[in-house]
C-alpha cells in the first residue's frame, strides 16, 4: 500500500463546500437505525473528527485525533466537544470530553501518516447522555475478506452533515487493520465501521484511521474492534 494517510481535519468547517462522496446523502443516513450515535468531534474549534456512542458517556474515535496535525502535539481533552447527531445547527446532544484514553500501542508520528492497526482512542463525557434519547452503538469482532461494511461520517467538505458510504467491500483483514473499498475524506478519522443486517441494530466493527492507494484504487484503513477497546472503555470509565 502506498499513500497512506491519517485523515483528521485540520480545519473546522462550518457549513459544507463539495460534492457528497458516492453513496453519501442524509436520507440513507437517516435510514441507518441509531445514526444519531454518531457525532462531530470539535477539537479545540480548529480541527475535526469522527467519533461513535458506544456506551451513555463513552465515545470510540481514533488515536491521532488526540494529536495537533500541524505540530504533533497532544490536544488536551478538555478542549473537545462532541456533537451527537448533527445535522446542519442542530445535534440530538452535545457533550464536553473530561477524559481521553488511547491504545496502549499507539505512538503518534508527526510525518503525517497515520499508525494502523492501533488507532483508537476512548472519549469520557462530562455526563452521560440517555440512552432513550441515543442508543449506544453495539460491538463486534472485525468482519472477514470480502464482507459487505458501511461507514457513517462527517468530512472536511460537509462538517456539519453525516456521510455514508454502503456496501463496501472489505478488501483485506489482517490482524487488527482492515482494508475496505469506502471512500471517505478528511474528518472521517475515528468513523465507525459498521455491519448491518436487516431487523437487527448496526454494529460497530472498526473504526476508520486513514485513506490510502492500494493498486492505483482509493481505499480506506480502519482498525479492527478487538479486546483492547474493553481495557480501554475501563480505564476511561
Amino acid at each position: 500500500m502506498r499513500r497512506l494517510l491519517g485523515i483528521a481535519a485540520a480545519a473546522l468547517i462550518t457549513c459544507g463546500a463539495g460534492n457528497a462522496l458516492a453513496g453519501g446523502g442524509q436520507a440513507q443516513v437517516q435510514s441507518v437505525p441509531g445514526w444519531e450515535a454518531v457525532g462531530r468531534l470539535n477539537i479545540s474549534g480548529k480541527a475535526m473528527c469522527t467519533g461513535s456512542l458506544i456506551a451513555p458517556d463513552l465515545v470510540l474515535t481514533a488515536a491521532h485525533c488526540l494529536y495537533n496535525p500541524q505540530n504533533g502535539r497532544a490536544v488536551n481533552p478538555r478542549r473537545i466537544k462532541f456533537e451527537a447527531g448533527l445535522n446542519g445547527r442542530q445535534s440530538k446532544a452535545q457533550r464536553k470530553v473530561v477524559k481521553a484514553v488511547q491504545h496502549p500501542g499507539y505512538e503518534h508520528r508527526t510525518n503525517g501518516r497515520a499508525q494502523t492497526g492501533y488507532d483508537l482512542a476512548v472519549l469520557r463525557l462530562d455526563r452521560p447522555i440517555s440512552p432513550q434519547k441515543i442508543r449506544p452503538l453495539a460491538l463486534a469482532a472485525a468482519p472477514g475478506r470480502g464482507d459487505s461494511v458501511d461507514v457513517l461520517f462527517y468530512s472536511y467538505h460537509k462538517a456539519t452533515t453525516l456521510n455514508r458510504q454502503n456496501a463496501c467491500q472489505v478488501l483485506a483483514a489482517r490482524q487488527a487493520m482492515l482494508v475496505t473499498t469506502c471512500l471517505v475524506d478528511f474528518g472521517a478519522s475515528g468513523s465507525p465501521v459498521l455491519q448491518l443486517q436487516p431487523g437487527r441494530p448496526p454494529r460497530l466493527v472498526s473504526v476508520i484511521s486513514a485513506k490510502a492507494r492500494m493498486g492505483g484504487k482509493r481505499v480506506s484503513i480502519a482498525t479492527g474492534v478487538n479486546h483492547a477497546l474493553h481495557d480501554l472503555m475501563r480505564k476511561a470509565g
